[in-house]
């Protein structure tokens, strides 16, 4: 299919939605947001994987990176994209296909910002962080990372949202003695003894730090549990899947040794984890953006690439359309006149 970046947000936005692109399976949509960009005479566009990156190179003095990701979970029964009355559905349309919209009508109008703007549409963010595209950029191609201030256009309501937590998976297993399930009591089953482990998470009580004068909100919740191997034997072992979400007060190596005292007296083995960001709205690079974005700002409750820019020594904001608490629901949708209100606030700052 072909984007038509001269159509008005909403549109653009619909079209993407109807373009499935769930994390690994980007390809379709990939091409056809490079097909567009290529004909945009005041870009310079590059391709690794299912990531394409645009850029002016105009000799400003700054410049400023707008991001966004391609893909999204598994689809809810909600595809194709519909609208219904101001609100557009569809899986992506909140997380993150308007604010990608946003982005690419950005880069296909803006031909003399003041700044210097690098466009990154990428992949694989929803699933584990080795997988993420910007990773992958930053490690195959640096210098099309740098900038001074990063912007990703996660769902925020059309706020500021500083910073993000951490994410951490981790496997945790309950084991047991392998018995013929009509002599149970020879044997000592795992999957019951997996109990107390969600005991434990039961009564767990999150934190809710101030970092930075922003209030965020901890969570450690059961995300899968696996056990057993046939119906006729007593399990040795069962693994509980966790997914802590750490304020970014925390380092991954505090965060981890936290999983590990919370299930103490259990084998844990922590399987994925990528770093919180701060809010640094305190940066002067942030300085104009937080002046044009009206609304008081708040904490990312999640983990978003904020925190891959802070790695490479960057200060980062998240701001785009959509309610975050939307993202990833079967009902997950968008304010048509929030895309357009983004849109409006990013034209303003980006041409000054």
């Amino acid at each position: 299919m072909d984007l038509d970046l001269a159509s008005d947000s909403a549109e653009l936005t619909a079209a993407l939605v109807d373009v499935e692109s769930v994390s690994g399976d980007e390809a379709d949509l990939a091409a056809a947001v490079e097909r567009a960009l290529r004909g945009v005479a005041h870009l310079s566009v590059h391709r690794d994987g299912n990531t394409v990156v645009a850029r002016t190179s105009l000799g400003r003095q700054r410049r400023v990176i707008v991001a966004g990701h391609l893909d999204t979970v598994p689809v809810a029964g909600n595809l194709p994209s519909r609208r219904d009355g101001g609100l557009l559905y569809g899986c992506g349309s909140c997380d993150m296909k308007s604010g990608v919209a946003v982005a690419l009508r950005l880069a296909a109008r803006l031909a003399e910002p003041r700044p210097d703007v690098t466009y990154v549409f990428y992949d694989c963010e929803e699933v584990e962080a080795e997988r993420n595209g910007l990773l992958r950029v930053s490690r195959n191609s640096p210098a099309l990372l740098q900038g001074d201030l990063a912007v990703l256009m996660e769902p925020t309501g059309g706020v500021i949202e500083g910073g993000c937590q951490g994410t951490m998976r981790a496997e945790v297993t309950a084991h047991g003695k392998r018995a013929h399930s009509a002599r149970s009591w020879m044997g000592k089953n795992a999957i019951h003894g997996a109990g107390g482990i969600l005991d434990v998470l039961r009564s767990y009580q999150p934190r809710e730090p101030v970092v930075e004068g922003l209030t965020y909100h901890e969570g450690l919740n059961a995300v899968g549990i696996t056990g057993g191997v046939a119906g006729n034997v007593i399990p040795d072992e069962c693994v509980v899947t966790v997914n802590y979400r750490f304020a970014p007060d925390r380092s991954e190596e505090q965060a981890a040794a936290h999983v590990r005292e919370v299930f103490a007296g259990y084998q844990v083995k922590i399987t994925d984890s990528a770093p919180g960001a701060r809010p640094g709205l305190d940066d002067p690079a942030a300085a104009a953006l937080l002046a044009a974005v009206p609304g008081t700002p708040r904490a990312k409750f999640g983990w978003t690439d904020v925190a891959r820019f802070a790695l490479l020594g960057m200060p980062a904001l998240n701001y785009g359309p959509g309610d975050p608490m939307l993202a990833h629901s079967p009902d997950e949708h968008v304010p048509v006149a929030q895309i357009a209100e983004c849109e409006a606030t990013m034209e303003a700052w980006l041409t000054g």
